[in-house]
């Protein structure tokens, strides 16, 4: 046997071998459009990292967030990476149940994260408990074309009296158009983030300063009765299942005159390989009632280490390089600019390349940037967070009266019940967890 064969048995051997001992980290996520992308991109992170292997879960949004609950309370270790969002991670973190981000490598830099989003991630000992994929408030997008035959001019600051009767004139059955979509599906972050968001242009609030819950006055009453004769009006057929996916869908292909949600769609609905609209679109501040406050919510999807994996440094290492800087340079060389996962960075805000691609760049940062999670709503307030209330007990709460509208939205119910249930069931939750006195 020569040398160059010696060698080349012997650097086979240890290839093997390194895989065979490399690491695999098991990542939950949500089967958003940014995250399945960077499922398709981590090959270079693993080529660079050989002694890592990566394991997707990926799961529809109300899952993922019900099985990575379940498995973080009980440190379960079922996962090394979650993929969690803002509601979450102060709370989780005060429980003791995420890892803090300490080594995330000096070239991270911590400090070009949002304020916004940034504060959201930090313990009340000051570290990052979770690292932002991408941040998003919410804005109206629009068809130009539809608005415009409409004999209408959408302003940047719309009304919701203005949304309404665009959405209406804009409405044509027979050819398949709805004037517009909104979430309907239940779930705390699916029907009840937008609806919670909304309900603060309308002056509502989940509770008073003595976390009376508030579903039995005028506010919540004139947000619901707005939402149900909308989209009776002017929305989809079935729009009680649809929630962010279903919309994205339908506006895509051309079935939604207007929709109101998540910024981070800006991409999608603007890019010709996935939009039959993609040049028709235009957009605009969520809308507001006059009263102060726009829905518009502010959130961020973040990629945390649970307390209770065993292999946390090569989980930050990945962590460390899906939210770097360099990660949205490789989005842009592989997919431009526009689709670089946004919000979560100034830098990429400053990016003359970034702005000539994104012509939602400017609303994008402006929604963000006016959400006000420590004061969301009209009246005084003794939680913090603007589509959530930051306690734990929100979640079964926020899903709970997420099904009832829900079904007031289906017609199986009228929102006079949906109300009156809604207040009921909190009341009774609140008065047990102790925090009605």
């Amino acid at each position: 046997m020569n040398l160059r064969t010696l060698l080349l048995g012997v650097s086979s051997a240890a290839l093997l071998c390194g895989i065979a001992n490399a690491e695999t980290l098991t990542i939950a996520t949500v089967n958003n459009g940014d995250m399945v992308r960077m499922q398709g991109l981590t090959e270079v992170f693993t080529t660079k990292n050989p002694d890592i292997q990566l394991e997707w879960v990926t799961l529809e949004e109300n899952v993922l967030r019900e099985r990575v609950t379940t498995d973080v309370a009980t440190k379960g270790g079922q996962y090394d990476i979650m993929t969690i969002g803002t509601y979450e991670v102060p709370i989780w973190a005060k429980q003791g149940w995420l890892v803090p981000l300490d080594n995330l490598g000096a070239d991270y830099d911590v400090d070009d994260l949002l304020p916004a989003i940034r504060a959201g991630l930090t313990g009340d000992d000051g570290k990052l408990y979770a690292a932002p994929f991408y941040g998003e408030s919410s804005m109206v997008m629009y068809r130009k074309d539809l608005i415009e035959k409409a004999g209408l001019t959408m302003p940047d600051a719309p009304t919701w009296e203005f949304i309404g009767e665009a959405a209406r004139k804009m409405t044509d059955r027979a050819a398949g158009i709805n004037g517009i979509c909104l979430r309907g599906k239940a779930g705390w972050g699916e029907n009840m983030a937008f609806l919670t968001a909304t309900s603060n242009a309308f002056g509502a609030r989940w509770f008073d300063e003595k976390w009376v819950p508030q579903f039995d006055q005028p506010e919540w009453k004139n947000t619901l009765d707005m939402y149900v004769k909308l989209m009776n009006d002017a929305g989809p057929q079935g729009a009680s299942s649809n929630g962010f996916n279903e919309n994205l869908a339908l506006f895509q292909q051309g079935k939604c005159g207007m929709w109101i949600d998540a910024t981070v769609a800006a991409s999608f609905v603007t890019n010709p390989k996935e939009s039959t609209v993609a040049d028709k679109v235009g957009f605009a501040l969520a809308p507001d009632t006059g009263l102060g406050k726009r829905g518009n919510w502010l959130w961020a999807w973040n990629l945390a280490i649970p307390a209770g994996s065993q292999k946390t440094e090569a989980a930050e290492k990945f962590i460390a390089w899906a939210t770097s800087k360099d990660y949205a340079a490789l989005v842009a060389e592989k997919e431009g600019w526009a689709n670089v996962p946004p919000g979560t960075r100034k830098s990429l805000y400053e990016n003359a390349e970034y702005q000539k691609a994104a012509p939602f760049a400017k609303m994008t940062l402006d929604s963000i940037d006016a959400a006000d999670p420590k004061n969301p709503a009209v009246k005084p307030v003794p939680y913090v967070g603007v589509q959530f209330v930051a306690i734990p007990e929100f979640q079964g709460l926020g899903t709970t009266v997420g099904q009832l509208f829900s079904a007031a939205l289906a017609g199986q119910m009228t929102v006079d019940d949906a109300l009156a249930q809604a207040q009921q069931v909190t009341t009774r939750e609140m008065t047990r967890a102790g925090y009605i006195k």
